[in-house]
């Protein structure tokens, strides 16, 4: 079996760094936050090119925690796309905000900046652009509609570590991004982790207040807070993994390179890159309407696939509140039921590779008979 992921090459290829970086931890007894923490957070936003970063324990947290920063709260409106994981949602339902969604770009699958704009109105505080599968939404509209509005700009970029947009690392254009360091993503904790980078100082100040209790030090609540801390030994763990980050980056876009290479001319749809943007490859994903006989096909010839995601979190139960339907969103819709996440890691083989397009031209090839 080809697998979707495989953590334990990733593990093999540093383990010795990363069983050095637990048992200083354990000698060191510093389980929650502390000194490596500390340093990750230091190292993590430069390499975002952003001034800080606050650890805490998930993605969504950082999002959770970036919107009650930016001031964003009940009676509030925040601009985003349904074609998302849930927890860009979520995180605006914490703060007792209502979600506004605008449908996709059909092409990269990021926010449509030329949808914005009307869904603006005087209920709007901020737009949560998701740079999906690790791909950077079109920022400097983005931006541009921002600051005529008076609106922040938090970027959910927990699926795009070190990718960058007209030569500028997401993470720095808008004005905060949330990060997550779930264990399958670009750069990833053995367990949760997430982080909040900004160049605001006052931000910065109050997410990590929030992040811990509200403590402006320990005992004294300023705010209001939550237990979201990032745990010492992810800390560590993600030291180590960040010295590899680029290296991994540049083995997933050669990857993503040799897809794009061995698909030429076949007719599968794969995925459409702008030009002015660095990828990052979280996810590849190609496109067919026969998506669920695809994926069983595949996994009959040892070839795991994911889907990201298979349903619009405006046509989620959980989120049937907010009023949207069937229709509203439809490329998100449509790339909702089409989309179809072949394996793909630092660590996969051009011969591994070479199996998974086999199998996908042999499907493709029925289609188009």
């Amino acid at each position: 079996m080809i697998p979707f992921v495989d953590l334990k090459a990733q593990y093999a290829s540093i383990k010795s760094e990363v069983d050095a970086a637990i048992q200083h931890v354990l000698e060191t007894c510093q389980f929650t936050l502390g000194a490596e923490v500390a340093e990750f957070e230091k190292e993590f936003a430069a390499y975002c090119q952003a001034g800080q970063g606050i650890g805490v324990n998930t993605g969504t947290s950082a999002l959770h925690l970036g919107l009650l920063a930016a001031g964003v709260g009940p009676g509030d409106e925040v601009i985003t796309t349904p074609f998302t994981f849930v927890a860009s949602v979520a995180a605006i339902y914490y703060t007792g905000a209502k979600t506004v969604f605008v449908d996709i770009d059909p092409a990269t699958y990021t926010i449509d900046p030329a949808a914005i704009e009307a869904a603006i109105t005087p209920r709007t505080k901020a737009i949560l652009p998701v740079h999906l599968y690790g791909q950077p939404a079109d920022m400097d509209p983005i931006i541009e509609i921002a600051r005529k509005h008076g609106l922040v700009v938090l970027e959910d970029a927990c699926q795009a570590h070190g990718a960058e947009y007209k030569g500028r690392r997401v993470g720095s254009i808008g004005d905060m991004a949330a990060y997550s360091f779930y264990p399958g993503k670009n750069l990833g904790a053995y367990g949760e982790g997430g982080m909040l980078v900004t160049s605001n100082d006052e931000y910065a100040r109050t997410t990590r207040m929030l992040r811990d209790w509200g403590a402006e030090k320990k005992y004294h609540h300023v705010l209001k807070g939550y237990n979201y801390r990032l745990e010492g030994m992810q800390g560590a763990i993600l030291r180590v993994k960040l010295r590899h980050l680029e290296a991994w980056t540049e083995a997933r876009r050669a990857a993503a390179a040799r897809y794009d290479e061995m698909f030429a001319g076949s007719g599968v749809a794969t995925p459409v890159v702008r030009r002015d943007v660095r990828h990052v490859y979280h996810i590849y994903a190609i496109r067919t309407p026969d998506r669920a006989a695809w994926q069983t096909a595949l996994n009959a010839r040892g070839v795991q696939t994911g889907i990201h995601y298979p349903i619009p979190v405006h046509m989620q139960p959980a989120y049937a509140d907010l009023g949207y339907r069937e229709g509203d969103f439809p490329h998100a819709e449509k790339a909702a039921a089409e989309t179809l996440s072949l394996p793909m890691f630092a660590e996969l083989t051009a011969e591994q590779q070479q199996e998974v397009v086999a199998a996908v031209k042999d499907l493709q090839a029925l289609v188009s008979a």
